[in-house]
């Protein structure tokens, strides 16, 4: 993971479930979609990226199914299951608890 700040351990799953659950995506979708919106402040590595991906997939998390890009060439794509968007629920819930507090602490 490149990026301008320094993300925290299993962050880029989380980023990952967030940006499938709009749709699938291959994986340089994913990671041009990670830049977009994070307003270029996060850019992932396909050296971290697909590790993350087949730790999902793993996970079931996301399943993977080869398709035609609308360019013709055939990519992974990348899509979240019903677990995984149950995981992903969670995880939001996680992170609202854990940003609302650091922000407590730090605004303190």
């Amino acid at each position: 993971m490149a990026s301008q700040d320094e993300l925290i351990p299993g962050t880029l799953e989380v980023l990952t479930l967030g940006i499938l659950s709009h749709g699938a995506l291959h994986g340089w979708g994913i990671a041009q979609k990670l830049k977009l919106l994070s307003r270029e402040i996060l850019q992932v590595n396909q050296g971290s990226l697909y590790p993350a991906l087949h730790k999902l997939e793993a996970a079931g998390w996301v399943k993977a199914e080869w398709k035609a890009t609308p360019e013709g060439r055939q990519a992974k794509f990348y899509a979240l299951t019903a677990t995984g968007r149950k995981r992903l629920a969670g995880e939001k819930a996680r992170w609202a608890r854990l940003s609302t507090a650091m922000s407590w602490v730090l605004d303190a």
